[in-house]
């Protein structure tokens, strides 16, 4: 039986890094919904409660039944979920003058409290929060201070329940990842027996006992998600896995050459199809972000059906979605960040089942997974890329020269990075979480070359360091690199007479610009 420990999730942009927090720690955890506390509660030790963008006041405030757990399990509230325990237990939440936000210092705290075991004398932690607790319930006590916050954490003299209004999940806090292995395995009970090589030994025999003998069709990108799912399935499944790898016509220069020849390389059963036309002559003309990835994504699903259909004994389709794409898709606010190419739509209009072995990792988890099943390094390694391509990458409309324009410039950019050594012998593309290059086709600039003055189009460059994809921000690039990347652009793509960097982070801005 697997331990969990299940992170409620109150819409705070840090329950992710919970999750990541806990999942470092060897112990798997899953993020559902506030308000959906799982009814079987096979292998549950213990729950997190995240923080929210709201107060616990507010009539939009999301509020669960603490019955279902308190109690039961041990419980960590964090900031948000700190404050909702207090407010239903008897405690006190009002409202600051000012909004605590940035850096404190743990002025005090008890020692001898399970939760801070280890603790160092000085400990600084990160606060967000608007309203603040300034009564606990009465049967708990104060177990640390800061010099604004007296009940900057608290616990039950009755039952096993912890809580702290700073984030213990963000880098800021110094020892926010002690203050977690405290709960999690020392609290909890955790055995710490989650890791990638588990992953792989029992999902590949999870796939036999689910697949048997039945075909499986599997739609590649040619990114790190669905290379290690069909590796996966093809040490599980064999000749009985069939890839379908599509080519829109929007992946980066020559991408479709160098990716079907990895793929043959690591003994993959792949059929590539070039559909560019029909994608170029269904977008034409449509300028809209969502109607881009709307119009992509229903082709995609018009091709790939067409080539399935001619595997006549399938009976799955496999998908590389991982948890990071299934949490973005479907908010607890109701409100979809985006569509995401990596979910919903393919089963119903083909008639398969669904297999997703990835769907509860992250992507950092999805490369070491790589690593174990010895994957090409280049493959494993590879920055992600959106489904729609360079589609979301250029504003305005799009055209085959426009396409043209952006890849020999996305090239140059991405090749620079991987030749790039930085002084700590780093290579510079490894360091970076995902980069492109974004053309502002709707703006044209004055420039000059030569004796002549040109009219032409600005591109961006967009570099993010981040764990996950949840939370971003923008890489510092050396100078020297920009430059010369900067003046290779100009210089050799036709169309481009100026080079930006975006150095907006998300939030508030997301990594695509479309």
């Amino acid at each position: 039986m697997q331990q969990k420990i299940i992170i409620l999730d109150f819409g705070s942009q840090t329950t992710q890094l919970i999750g990541r927090r806990i999942r470092e720690l060897g112990t798997f955890c899953e993020i559902l919904p506030y308000n959906k506390f799982p009814e079987d509660e096979e292998g549950i030790i213990g729950v997190i409660l995240s923080g929210s963008p709201y107060s616990v006041h507010s009539p939009e405030a999301f509020k669960a039944d603490l019955s279902l757990f308190v109690g039961k399990y041990p419980v960590l509230g964090i900031c948000y979920g700190a404050q909702l325990i207090a407010n239903s237990c008897g405690g006190k939440v009002e409202k600051t003058d000012t909004r605590e936000y940035g850096r404190a210092h743990l002025m005090s705290f008890d020692f001898n409290d399970p939760l801070f075991k280890g603790f160092e004398t000085e400990s600084q932690v990160w606060m967000s929060h608007g309203d603040t607790i300034t009564a606990i319930p009465s049967d708990c006590h104060v177990i640390a201070s800061t010099a604004d916050v007296k009940f900057a954490a608290y616990a039950s003299d009755s039952v096993p329940l912890w809580a702290v209004q700073f984030h213990p999940e963000v880098f800021h806090t110094t020892q926010g990842s002690l203050l977690l292995k405290n709960f999690a395995v020392d609290i909890c009970g955790s055995s710490q027996q989650w890791s990638a090589a588990s992953f792989v030994e029992s999902t590949i025999q999870e796939l036999k006992d689910q697949l048997g003998n039945d075909h499986v069709i599997l739609g590649l990108s040619g990114g790190v998600d669905s290379s290690v799912c069909a590796t996966l399935l093809n040490r599980a499944i064999g000749k009985n896995l069939t890839c379908i790898f599509v080519d829109h016509g929007m992946l980066r220069k020559n991408e479709f050459h160098k990716v079907m020849d990895a793929y043959q390389g690591l003994g993959l059963n792949v059929i590539g199809v070039d559909a560019s036309e029909k994608f170029f002559k269904d977008l034409q003309g449509v300028t809209d972000p969502e109607r881009k990835r709307k119009i992509i994504g229903h082709d995609f699903v018009e091709v790939f059906n067409q080539e399935a259909k001619k595997i006549t004994d399938a009976k799955w389709l496999a998908q590389g979605t991982i948890y990071p794409d299934r949490i973005e898709s479907l908010s607890i606010t109701g409100m979809t960040i985006k569509s995401h190419h990596n979910v919903g739509g393919l089963p119903k209009q083909m008639h398969l089942k669904l297999c997703e072995p990835l769907k509860w990792l992250f992507k950092d988890e999805v490369r070491r997974v790589g690593y174990k099943l010895e994957m090409p390094e280049r493959l494993i390694k590879r920055h992600p890329f959106p489904g729609p391509g360079l589609a979301v990458r250029i504003l305005g409309d799009i055209t085959r020269e426009k396409v043209r324009i952006l890849q020999d410039a996305d090239d140059i950019f991405i090749e620079a990075m991987l030749k790039y050594v930085c002084e700590d012998g780093q290579i510079l593309y490894d360091k970076v979480w995902q980069a492109g290059v974004v053309l502002l086709s709707t703006v044209r600039s004055v420039g000059v070359m030569g004796d002549e003055r040109t009219y032409e189009h600005p591109v961006a460059l967009r570099a993010v360091t981040s764990m996950d994809a949840m939370t971003a921000d923008w890489a510092r690039l050396p100078f020297d690199f920009m430059a010369k990347v900067s003046n290779e652009i100009i210089n050799k793509v036709k169309g481009v007479n100026r080079v930006c960097y975006d150095v907006s982070s998300k939030p508030p801005s997301t990594i695509e610009w479309e």
